[in-house]
């Protein structure tokens, strides 16, 4: 929550269309309070969300959302970079997205022919993943349509204990 509270305008009580992927349960229901109707969570493989979606051919019409929340999604999509062009085409002009992943290399690994679940785990770190990012993922962003700015944990919590406790 510090990060939408210290940085961005999300609850500033003026009225926003947002989508949240995959939401996080323990966000949904304050996220709900907050927001209101412009609030729609959407998932391809979770029944506990209002829309079905794939995010790589998004339902909704250009510029239909003030805000784009999407966190540990990415690494999971075979085309990360059309689900990225979807969400530049389906934010506002004015609007805004936090897109997280894990960074876990210098560059972004990814290899299609790693199918089979126990490579996929060796080579991504999870079964379910097909690729691991590097910090080169903002260029994949900037590629999309997007200004980047990168926050950092240590940018919200400065002191590395909290961090850590906050996980």
């Amino acid at each position: 929550m510090a990060l939408f509270n210290q940085k961005t305008d999300l609850f500033d009580g003026r009225p926003k269309d947002v989508l949240h992927v995959a939401p996080e349960p323990c966000f949904k229901p304050i996220f709900h309070q907050k927001l209101g109707s412009g609030y729609i969570t959407a998932n391809l493989n979770d029944d506990h969300v209002m829309v079905k979606m794939d995010i790589t051919n998004i339902q909704y019409p250009d510029a239909s959302f003030d805000v784009i929340l999407c966190s540990h999604v990415l690494e999971h999509v075979p085309d990360d970079r059309k689900a990225m062009r979807e969400f530049w085409r389906v934010l506002k002009p004015t609007g805004w997205a936090i897109l997280l992943v894990p960074i876990m290399a210098k560059v972004t690994f990814e290899d299609p022919s790693i199918v089979d679940p126990q490579a996929r785990l060796i080579a991504f770190g999870q079964e379910d993943h097909v690729r691991v990012y590097g910090r080169d993922f903002p260029d994949r962003l900037r590629e999309a349509g997007f200004t980047v700015q990168t926050t950092t944990v240590t940018d919200l919590v400065p002191n590395p204990e909290a961090a850590i406790r906050m996980g």
